[in-house]
């Protein structure tokens, strides 16, 4: 190519993101700044951190910039470079922007992949990247899953949630997903192995909470909360003493103009729970750990991995939307190429 397409964020979005929000623009391709590199990029994870990361408010990474291209975690090859660790033709894995091509320097996540085995590259962007990651470290170091226990997963049909139910049985527990419409809740039996799933479309937070009472009668002993708002809610009634929460993400919250917070968080004072703020970011040095043990797994054939793969850098948008509008079938991955 000899443009380089990036996919800005030009406005902060009020609630949902509208098409306005962003623009897509060519530019020339750039060269390698001295000791870094530059990455084609070839496919790009998509995911609600990003939504927060465009509003301009405090949080564990600062907000994306207005005319910058908005930040994704890609896999793509060494264009050129002015660094001898990173040589042209090398797949790479780092957190860069929806874009053709990203400048990059060596450290933070950033790192060389070998893809020789698997069955595409974005298998780095969801069962060996931070997806697969955050499952198997938020359960096993925030959860602590013991056999027998009962786990309790919100957004379980997602990227995250479908593989921290198949972990959690792994483990020996009782794992209950909650998931937004009837073929997400056969699919989370059917494909991922859970005991039980809940629909929570159309029910109030009573009936919701009635319905996890029925799957789980002595309380839940960790929540893995992806969901928030009324989600949340309805699972803070229903926790079993000394439950520990992980809580990894909101997405029911991230376009609300408003955040009503968790109503029933007086339960985790009631039945003497723990609620602990997970980021995948802590887990840097074992990422090889972890992957090993998500590969073995899956070539057991214990652990199933979906990805929706979206094409074209110039969908970002609708690809992105996804997420939100829960059309998604598994982790949601934008080919750029």
């Amino acid at each position: 190519m000899t443009v380089n397409r990036r996919f800005l964020l030009c406005r902060r979005p009020q609630g949902a993101p509208v098409p306005d929000d962003f623009r897509l623009v060519e530019e020339p391709v750039p060269a390698a700044p001295a000791g870094g590199f530059v990455i084609r990029n070839h496919f790009a994870s998509l995911d609600p951190a990003q939504r927060g990361w465009m509003d301009d408010v405090p949080s564990y990474m600062p907000p994306i910039p207005l005319g910058d291209p908005v930040r994704a975690t890609t896999v793509g090859v060494v264009h050129n470079s002015d660094n001898p660790d990173f040589a042209p033709g090398q797949w790479v894995l780092g957190l860069n922007a929806l874009e053709d091509y990203s400048v990059a320097m060596p450290g933070g996540f950033t790192s060389v992949i070998d893809v020789a085995h698997v069955d595409s590259p974005s298998r780095f962007l969801s069962a060996m990247g931070a997806v697969g990651l955050t499952a198997y470290f938020g359960l096993l170091e925030v959860g602590k899953p013991q056999p027998g226990e009962t786990l309790l997963v919100s957004g379980a049909a997602g990227a995250v949630g479908s593989m921290v139910g198949q972990i959690g049985k792994i483990k020996g527990c009782r794992v209950v997903g909650i998931a937004g419409g009837a073929d997400k809740c056969r699919r989370l039996i059917e494909h991922y192995g859970f005991d039980a799933a809940i629909d929570y479309h159309g029910r109030s937070v009573t009936e919701l909470a009635a319905s996890i009472a029925q799957e789980a009668p002595q309380g839940a002993d960790i929540v893995f909360e992806n969901v928030g708002g009324d989600v949340l809610d309805a699972e803070l009634m229903n926790l079993a003493m000394r439950a520990r929460i992980v809580l990894c993400g909101l997405i029911s919250e991230y376009n609300a103009p408003e955040k009503h917070g968790a109503r029933n968080l007086w339960q985790v004072l009631v039945k003497r729970a723990t609620m602990t703020g997970m980021l995948i970011a802590d887990y840097v040095p074992r990422f090889a750990e972890g992957g090993a043990e998500i590969a073995r797994w899956m070539a057991e054939g214990r652990l199933r991995v979906d990805e929706d793969v979206q094409v074209g850098l110039e969908n970002a948008y609708d690809a992105f939307m996804r997420l939100f509008s829960g059309a998604n079938t598994g982790k949601l991955v934008l080919k750029i190429v």
